[in-house]
């Protein structure tokens, strides 16, 4: 492919990435709707609609799409080879081959064309089993704690609407649920920012799921309260015999409270349909109260919607047939149920063109992702510290399990020191005129974030969100362009309530998908293609010294945000990786003793959107005295949007060094460098998006070798990474 090409290929990737979609009504007409644009900033929002669904993971909905961080990883963790895992020509097990206990399971296709797909058993996803399968970070008996169809994903097939949504909007493809637990201290975080520590105590496991009496239930501040304080108008859209206990506001003692002002019984019955002067001198009722008799399908929602009386902030609860979640309900279910409130959103176009709808997901049931968690530290068997983090210590007790039970509490496990989160990796969609395109956002997030982008829109502090959350996690506005929001998106058939329910009948009969014999799995094929992808504020180094005895990383971060570097020892995989947060404009640096591996090392680094490192070497063959002494140090040129290279002898002989582009180019070249001399490379990445991937070896790389990869952020949008449709860049 010839520079001309590429460039031609980068400028047309934003109209290719949905050329070829073909858009339900509700989607088609949310596009055509031009943005309030009077501003030009986020106060062109006049309304924020949040509808949570039920237990997915991302790799579970979109591990198969273009232009995400799916199945197509590049760099998914290493983890320990399994005697039962068939090796093949030098073929190492990483993150995408779990231990059921018994065999290496992959994950396979729920396909609904040869089985029950729609309708897979949900599994376990609790405190202890989350844990477990996440282990500190390991993650490698994931089917042995949450059953072997934990590992089935779907494809466009099953997930037409979500899939469409995402095609037409933003997805979110770094957004990670809160805890590694179940619903409700996930949705605890969702409507207050925390889970309980601000108030000294802390639930993990679902307790007063449901509305019940105010003798009993969580005590602290939630988000409503302060947009209420504040004049900020909400409103909570549920139904409220049959919200699957997931309005978190009706867990607190002082929602309790409001309910049972109006005479109600503590379950709310007899559930009268709300009415707007309800909550006069009882402003905390609207939390609680039935505002969608109708069964909950978001007729209500419609009415204040067309009628222009929408609030500035509106949490919506599905039912549970249509809420996503395994058993009662079935992604298609869901897809109609999210559309069916795009539909409600449009139909009055002054409506829209103010409003942003966040759908995400509360947690991922059992289901599997592969990216790591962008968690604090974990602990060590004998208590030392799996990692560092450049943030005060004093500000973390918050983010491990140390605090009592809420008071009346019957459920709650005792403290066992581990950390909350975030958790896994869940779906998140900004539906927005000022997000539409086919956009991927890549940076951290997680159900803070979201509160958050209300703490930004509407000038209300949450003060429960952990200093920890707030640096590594973002607020959701860069998946906005406020500016230029009112682009052309190419046009479009939309799924009926009729369609998805007799779809969940018709795989009822069926059995569920088999997962696949050990012999017949494969990895699945990630679809080609990229995504236009919003700019990041990410810059991060991580470069190694080593001495005689030891390997030093330093870890740089001048971002604009704060990033967790995850590192794994690949000569000891059975150990917690190492987790290193830094904050933005600060840095830190580790060490790995290498004496007991006899001068050796092999340190894999992760970090956000693609942010790779790897040290391989052998003290005995390079570093010592009287012998080459080599090494890499990045530099980024934002404004020439070029990565430069610094490649220095520090030893005493000369040597001779490869460098190799493995991605986006056909690059290999040669030198010798002297003993105390540098070689100087610097490449411009225009042509590739702000992508890289080098690597830098002497002789066969098992003595020395460094890889460089990662996106140069240059401060304006660019794509997903697009190695896997470049084929003739292959190095």
């Amino acid at each position: 492919m010839t520079d001309t090409n590429r460039r031609q290929f980068l400028k047309s990737a934003a109209a290719l990435a949905g050329a070829a979609a073909v858009f339900p009504e509700s989607i088609r007409r949310a596009l055509a709707i031009p943005a309030n644009n009077a501003t030009r900033s986020i106060l062109d929002v006049g309304h924020v609609v949040i509808l949570m669904q039920e237990n997915r993971s991302f790799d579970q909905y979109f591990g198969t799409m273009a232009g995400v961080r799916g199945f197509g990883d590049r760099f998914p963790i290493p983890l320990r080879d399994r005697l039962a895992f068939p090796l093949s020509s030098g073929l190492k097990r990483d993150v995408f081959r779990q231990w059921n206990g018994t065999r290496i399971v992959m994950p396979y296709h729920l396909d609904q064309a040869t089985g029950n797909a729609q309708r897979v058993s949900g599994t376990p996803h609790t405190w202890p089993d989350a844990q477990a399968a996440w282990d500190d970070g390991r993650m490698e008996d994931w089917p042995a704690h949450k059953q072997d169809q934990s590992m089935g994903y779907y494809t466009e097939a099953e997930l037409g609407f979500q899939w469409a949504l995402a095609n037409a909007f933003t997805l979110c493809d770094a957004y990670h649920c809160a805890m590694h637990t179940g619903t409700i201290p996930n949705r605890l975080f969702h409507v207050t920012g925390s889970n309980g520590p601000v108030m000294g105590r802390a639930a993990v496991v679902n307790e007063w799921n449901y509305l019940g009496s105010s003798t009993e239930g969580y005590e602290w501040t939630t988000y409503a309260e302060r947009l209420e304080a504040a004049g900020v108008s909400w409103m909570v859209y549920q139904n409220l015999p049959d919200n699957f206990g997931c309005n978190q506001l009706a867990s607190f003692r002082q929602f309790r409270r409001a309910n049972e002002a109006m005479g109600n019984q503590p379950n709310g019955a007899p559930y009268p349909a709300y009415r707007s002067d309800d909550d006069r001198g009882n402003p905390l009722y609207k939390g609680t109260a039935n505002t969608m008799p109708a069964g909950g399908l978001l007729a209500e929602f419609r009415r204040d919607a067309l009628a222009g009386r929408l609030p500035q902030v509106s949490w919506i609860v599905a039912p549970p047939t249509y809420s996503e979640h395994p058993g009662p309900s079935s992604p298609v279910q869901g897809g109609w149920y999210v559309q069916e409130a795009l539909d409600a959103l449009t139909a009055n176009p002054d409506v829209w063109a103010k409003t942003v709808l966040i759908v995400n997901f509360d947690e991922n049931d059992g289901f599997f992702d592969h990216v790591p968690s962008p968690a604090l530290y974990s602990m060590n068997a004998d208590g030392s510290a799996a990692g560092a983090t450049t943030m005060d210590e004093a500000l973390l007790g918050v983010e491990r399990f140390t605090h009592p039970a809420p008071e009346g509490s019957s459920v709650q496990p005792a403290p066992d020191g581990k950390v909350y989160g975030p958790g896994p990796r869940v779906p998140c969609f900004v539906v927005s005129p000022w997000s539409k395109g086919g956009w991927v956002n890549s940076q951290v997030f997680d159900h803070t974030s979201v509160l958050r982008f209300l703490e930004t829109r509407f000038g209300v502090p949450e003060p429960n969100i952990s200093p920890y959350r707030r640096a590594v996690c973002g607020d959701l506005t860069t998946c906005f362009d406020f500016v230029d929001p009112n682009v052309v998106v190419p046009p479009l058939p939309a799924v009926s309530k009729g369609a998805a329910d007799a779809l969940r009948v018709a795989q009822d009969q069926q059995a569920q998908v088999a997962v696949p014999g050990i012999f017949a799995q494969s990895m699945p094929a990630q679809a080609k293609g990229v995504k236009p992808s919003r700019a990041l504020p990410y810059a991060l180094h991580a470069t190694a010294a080593v001495s005689s005895d030891k390997v030093t990383i330093a870890f740089v971060n001048e971002g604009r945000q704060g990033a967790v570097f995850h590192v794994y020892d690949r000569k000891h995989l059975d150990r917690i990786p190492r987790r290193y947060m830094v904050e933005a404009g600060m840095s830190l640096a580790a060490e790995w003793p290498i004496s007991p591996d006899l001068g050796k090392y092999d340190l894999w680094v992760l970090g956000p959107n693609g942010f790779h490192r790897h040290f391989i070497g052998d003290t005995w063959a390079y570093g010592g005295q009287g012998r080459p002494n080599p090494e890499v140090v990045a530099a980024y040129d934002p404004a020439a949007a070029t990565l430069r290279l610094a490649i220095a002898n520090r030893g005493g002989r000369s040597c001779k060094v490869t460098l190799t582009a493995n991605a986006y180019e056909k690059r290999k070249e040669v030198r010798t460098i002297v003993a105390g001399q540098q070689w100087h490379f610097a490449r411009s990445l225009k042509s590739f998006g702000g992508w890289y991937d080098y690597s830098v070896v002497i002789d066969d790389g098992k003595k020395f070798a460094r890889r460089l990869a990662g996106r140069l952020e240059t401060g304006g949008d660019t794509i997903s990474d697009p190695a896997a449709i470049l084929p003739d860049f292959a190095g």
